[in-house]
């Protein structure tokens, strides 16, 4: 292995703490997702090239305090943010073109999530 990119999470005028706590990427294999603890409480959303590079695309607030874990649905057209100290589920919808996200309005509320999994049936 060798190193080729180095890339931020979180906006380049960002001074606070950022603790990188999950990385997933969406089924099909286009975009790339981490999130951020600290002071910073954002996802990055990036593009995965053809030659394995990423692009930032979005850096967008977990809407919620120390994301300790998120999972996309199997689908590929949700993502949901356990946020550790504002006990919320928060639900963002994926833009299937983009890989944006956007806040769906709608959270789950519960106390000290950290760790979300889909079952299979």
């Amino acid at each position: 292995m060798s190193h080729f990119q180095r890339i931020r999470t979180t906006p380049e005028n960002f001074k606070g703490f950022a603790g990188s706590a999950d990385i997933h990427i969406r089924p099909d294999g286009k975009f790339l997702y981490c999130t951020n603890r600290g002071t910073s409480n954002t996802i990055a959303v990036f593009e995965i090239r053809k030659d394995g590079r990423l692009v930032t695309k979005q850096i967008i607030s977990v809407k919620g305090k120390h994301p300790r874990n998120f999972v996309i649905e199997p689908g590929g057209h949700f993502l949901l943010v356990a946020n550790r100290d504002t006990d919320n589920i928060v639900i963002f919808s994926i833009d299937h073109d983009s890989g944006l996200l956007k806040a769906t309005g709608k959270e789950i509320s519960i106390p000290n999530p950290v760790c979300l999994k889909f079952l299979a049936n």
